[in-house]
């Protein structure tokens, strides 16, 4: 094996060391990264809690919750106790039902009937149109034949003829003709009175 030339070697050991050195004060230089920005407006969310929360009136041990805001449309869902505070969510159309948080129904809430409870914390409550009615189940039908047997027959009666009463006289009293000849009593009875006075009188002059 040949050996490399002083020269040759010299300049293989120059071409090393500038390579170390190359390698050991080589820093890398980080150009910045430059993206794309959006033109167009970036939407912002933003929200206003509304932090209201009412009470149970003191008055009232039991109230009734329901789907819907109607105490016959909807049914009921729950009960809130005696001074019970719970989260107000929305109100109805027409201010008299408060949506209230009520977990463990479809949607986590329920209605309760405003004048039933108390605003203890003020906030602004968007209102909430009302839920759809329910279903029923099953409409009941019924039938006619069954009906019929538990209704007792009724025969018709012929109503009695009327019969006209007679016909009512009304007595007429003609006038008395024979009464003008007539002395009357009362005048009888005075001038018999007179006669007896002036005859009593008589005889109480005669017994002097």
């Amino acid at each position: 094996m040949k050996m490399f030339g002083p020269g040759k070697r010299l300049f293989a050991f120059f071409l090393l060391v500038g390579l170390g050195s190359w390698v050991v004060f080589y820093t890398p230089v980080k150009y910045p990264v430059v993206a794309q920005q959006p033109t167009g407006s970036i939407a912002t969310v933003t929200g206003t809690p509304t932090g209201m929360i009412v009470r149970v009136n003191l008055d009232l041990e039991i109230v009734n919750v329901y789907s819907g805001p109607s105490t016959y449309l909807y049914p009921s869902v729950g009960v809130l106790l005696l001074g019970q505070e719970v989260p107000a969510i929305g109100i109805s159309d027409d201010q008299n039902w408060i949506q209230v948080y009520y977990p463990g129904v479809p949607g986590s809430a329920a209605w309760v009937y405003g004048p039933y409870v108390t605003i203890i914390k003020t906030g602004r409550l968007p209102r909430v149109p009302a839920p759809s009615t329910p279903t029923p189940a099953s409409t009941p039908t019924i039938n006619p034949t069954l009906v019929a047997a538990f209704i007792d027959p009724v025969t018709p009666t012929r109503l009695p003829t009327f019969t006209p009463p007679p016909q009512l006289v009304v007595p007429t009293f003609l006038p008395d003709t024979g009464s003008a000849n007539r002395i009357p009593v009362g005048l009888a009875i005075m001038g018999l009175g007179f006669i007896g006075a002036f005859g009593t009188l008589i005889s109480f002059l005669r017994g002097r």
